[in-house]
């Protein structure tokens, strides 16, 4: 027999306005929201990372935003158990929940569970460390890109120890990463109901080059240089951050790092559209159909 309890996923590229839909279905359905965005958790990280605003966060009650800190250790597999948790609560008082982000793998475990896949041996571990410590994050896409194309055509390629779990796996088996995530659906106590947002390529890529204007006017520049002192920790290896470090190290004009945050997060952007096309159970929008998304919601809870 099928839930009574509901949880709405919105996925889609960055940019593409899930947070502005999340917010809306959440004050038509009564509800509140987890974040599955992989860099909002952060509280030190918060122009670079499109955060809800203030004045958003304070008509819907957010969860997994600004919820950790950078010099924490957290991954997917206490997303899982953390937003479970949360699903759990919100489902004594209420039938529906929302679940929003761009981070498909934590989107993933939180609707299917993540599979229980091989630990590897240290001696493994730590030749993979080594070879990013000596040769950069390009020697880990290499590999991975001749291990498991499949993975590689989806995987963040800016987050090193994504990277290294993936090649873990791939070298301790031998086998793709990729086959042998494809496991068992975890048994869950909701049913999901997914909305993909999606634009045209031109539409998509002008918002996300508006939005990096915005970030630099707001003071994203700032905020990278404020976050010197952890630049190493994973969570920073990342779009919008990685490029103004090495601006801050003279290594490119301001001029170049912000092109460069714009190509990154259109290449970033096409990933991510690349691991939801994927998901046949996600039913695609534009951004501004409110109606005809809150009336598909309508007629599956029906």
């Amino acid at each position: 027999m099928e839930s009574k309890k509901k949880l709405f996923v919105i996925v889609g590229p960055t940019a593409v306005g899930k947070t502005a839909l999340s917010i809306q279905l959440a004050k038509a359905f009564d509800t509140e929201i987890l974040s599955a965005d992989s860099r909002q958790f952060f509280k030190e990280m918060s122009i670079g990372t499109a955060k809800p605003s203030a004045s958003e966060m304070g008509t819907i009650k957010h969860y997994f935003i600004d919820s950790h800190s950078i010099s924490e250790e957290y991954n997917v597999g206490k997303f899982e158990t953390e937003a479970i948790q949360v699903l759990n609560r919100l489902f004594e008082t209420k039938d529906y929940a929302i679940l929003v982000g761009g981070s498909g793998l934590y989107i993933d475990a939180v609707c299917s569970g993540l599979d229980e896949l091989p630990e590897a041996s240290a001696e493994i571990r730590q030749q993979l460390k080594s070879l990013y410590e000596e040769k950069g994050i390009a020697a880990l896409q290499e590999q991975l890109k001749v291990l498991d194309l499949n993975y590689y055509n989806q995987v963040d390629l800016n987050n090193p120890q994504r990277l290294m779990r993936a090649l873990e796996v791939c070298i301790s088996t031998g086998k793709t990463y990729s086959e042998q995530r494809a496991g068992k659906t975890k048994a869950r106590n909701f049913t999901t109901i997914k909305i993909g947002l999606n634009t045209s390529r031109e539409s998509l890529y002008e918002r996300i080059n508006k939005r990096v204007d915005e970030m630099m006017q707001q003071g994203l520049l700032d905020e990278v240089r404020s976050l010197l002192p952890y630049q190493n920790k994973n969570a920073l290896q990342t779009v919008g951050y990685k490029e103004l470090f090495d601006y801050l190290e003279n290594k490119t004009t301001l001029e170049q790092a912000v092109e460069l945050i714009k190509q990154h997060t259109r290449n970033f952007a096409k990933r991510q559209l690349t691991w939801f096309k994927r998901d046949e159970q996600i039913q695609w929008f534009e951004p501004n159909e409110f109606e005809k998304i809150k009336q598909h919601i309508t007629n599956t809870i029906s």
